[in-house]
């Protein structure tokens, strides 16, 4: 199992595909990434070389912002913008779609489990 950028990779995958499981790296980066350290994209990870793991890590390093300082910048970016109280950042607050969606309908996965409001339901009379 290798370890790139903090992150144990799995190492049945083809580096290229791997590469996306560091938080930063999509399918694009990956293949740039790859291409730099000049490393056969389709090589499993188990098959990789240590030299080859380290030249992979050294272009992450010296070129990609990922993991840790990542997240970092873009929690950084939101609480900016709840600071300042921009459109944005309002939305974040209040647990609902920054970016157009609808909300009368959908939007479930955002705001949670439906809560049914009450005083629909017909009381039922209590034994006194």
């Amino acid at each position: 199992m290798a370890r790139i950028a903090g992150v144990t990779i799995p190492s049945e995958k083809q580096i290229q595909i791997a590469l996306t499981y560091v938080y930063g790296i999509g399918p694009k980066f990956a293949g740039e990434i790859v291409e730099a350290a000049k490393v056969e994209p389709t090589v499993r990870v188990k098959d990789l070389t240590d030299d080859e793991i380290s030249r992979i890590s050294d272009v992450i390093a010296d070129k990609y912002t990922v993991e840790g300082e990542l997240q970092r910048i873009v929690a950084g970016n939101i609480k900016r913008l709840k600071d300042i109280n921009a459109y944005r950042g309002l939305r974040h607050k209040g647990n609902l779609p920054s970016r157009g969606q609808r909300t009368k309908t959908n939007a479930r996965t955002r705001r949670g489990k439906k809560t049914t409001v009450g005083g629909t339901a017909k009381k039922v009379a209590s034994k006194t």
